[in-house]
């Protein structure tokens, strides 16, 4: 079993910042990448960063610039610093991993919400 669990999000103004984070519990023997995803009301759920295990990292092109995704693997904690954020960057954020275990898997945590207030 394996558990991804978020933390981080809220209520915040326009222009402010949140550090969303991630941590994953239960038999890993590794994991491979680490993201983040979020999907607001009547959109579809889209990738907003990843890294991999060797700490590359991609991000959509409209946080770019504003949100870093970072990761402890000593923890198997993702992190996910938003800064300037916009109104556009509501939605529930969820964690995603790709793990193995007695075989590989891809996990989901339950997401948490991020609204931001113009």
């Amino acid at each position: 079993q394996v558990h991804l669990v978020e933390s981080g999000g809220g209520l915040v103004q326009a222009g402010g910042s949140l550090r969303l984070s991630c941590a994953a519990s239960g038999s890993i023997f590794s994991i491979n990448s680490m993201g983040w995803y979020r999907q607001a009301p009547g959109n579809r759920r889209e990738l907003v960063a990843v890294i991999t295990n060797r700490g590359s990292t991609n991000y959509v092109d409209s946080v770019k610039g504003r949100f870093t995704i970072s990761r402890d693997n000593a923890k198997n904690t993702v992190y996910l610093q938003m800064n300037s954020l916009e109104p556009e960057d509501t939605a529930v954020y969820y964690c995603n991993a790709k793990i193995v275990t007695s075989s590989f898997g891809e996990y989901w945590g339950k997401g948490t919400l991020v609204t931001v207030s113009s």
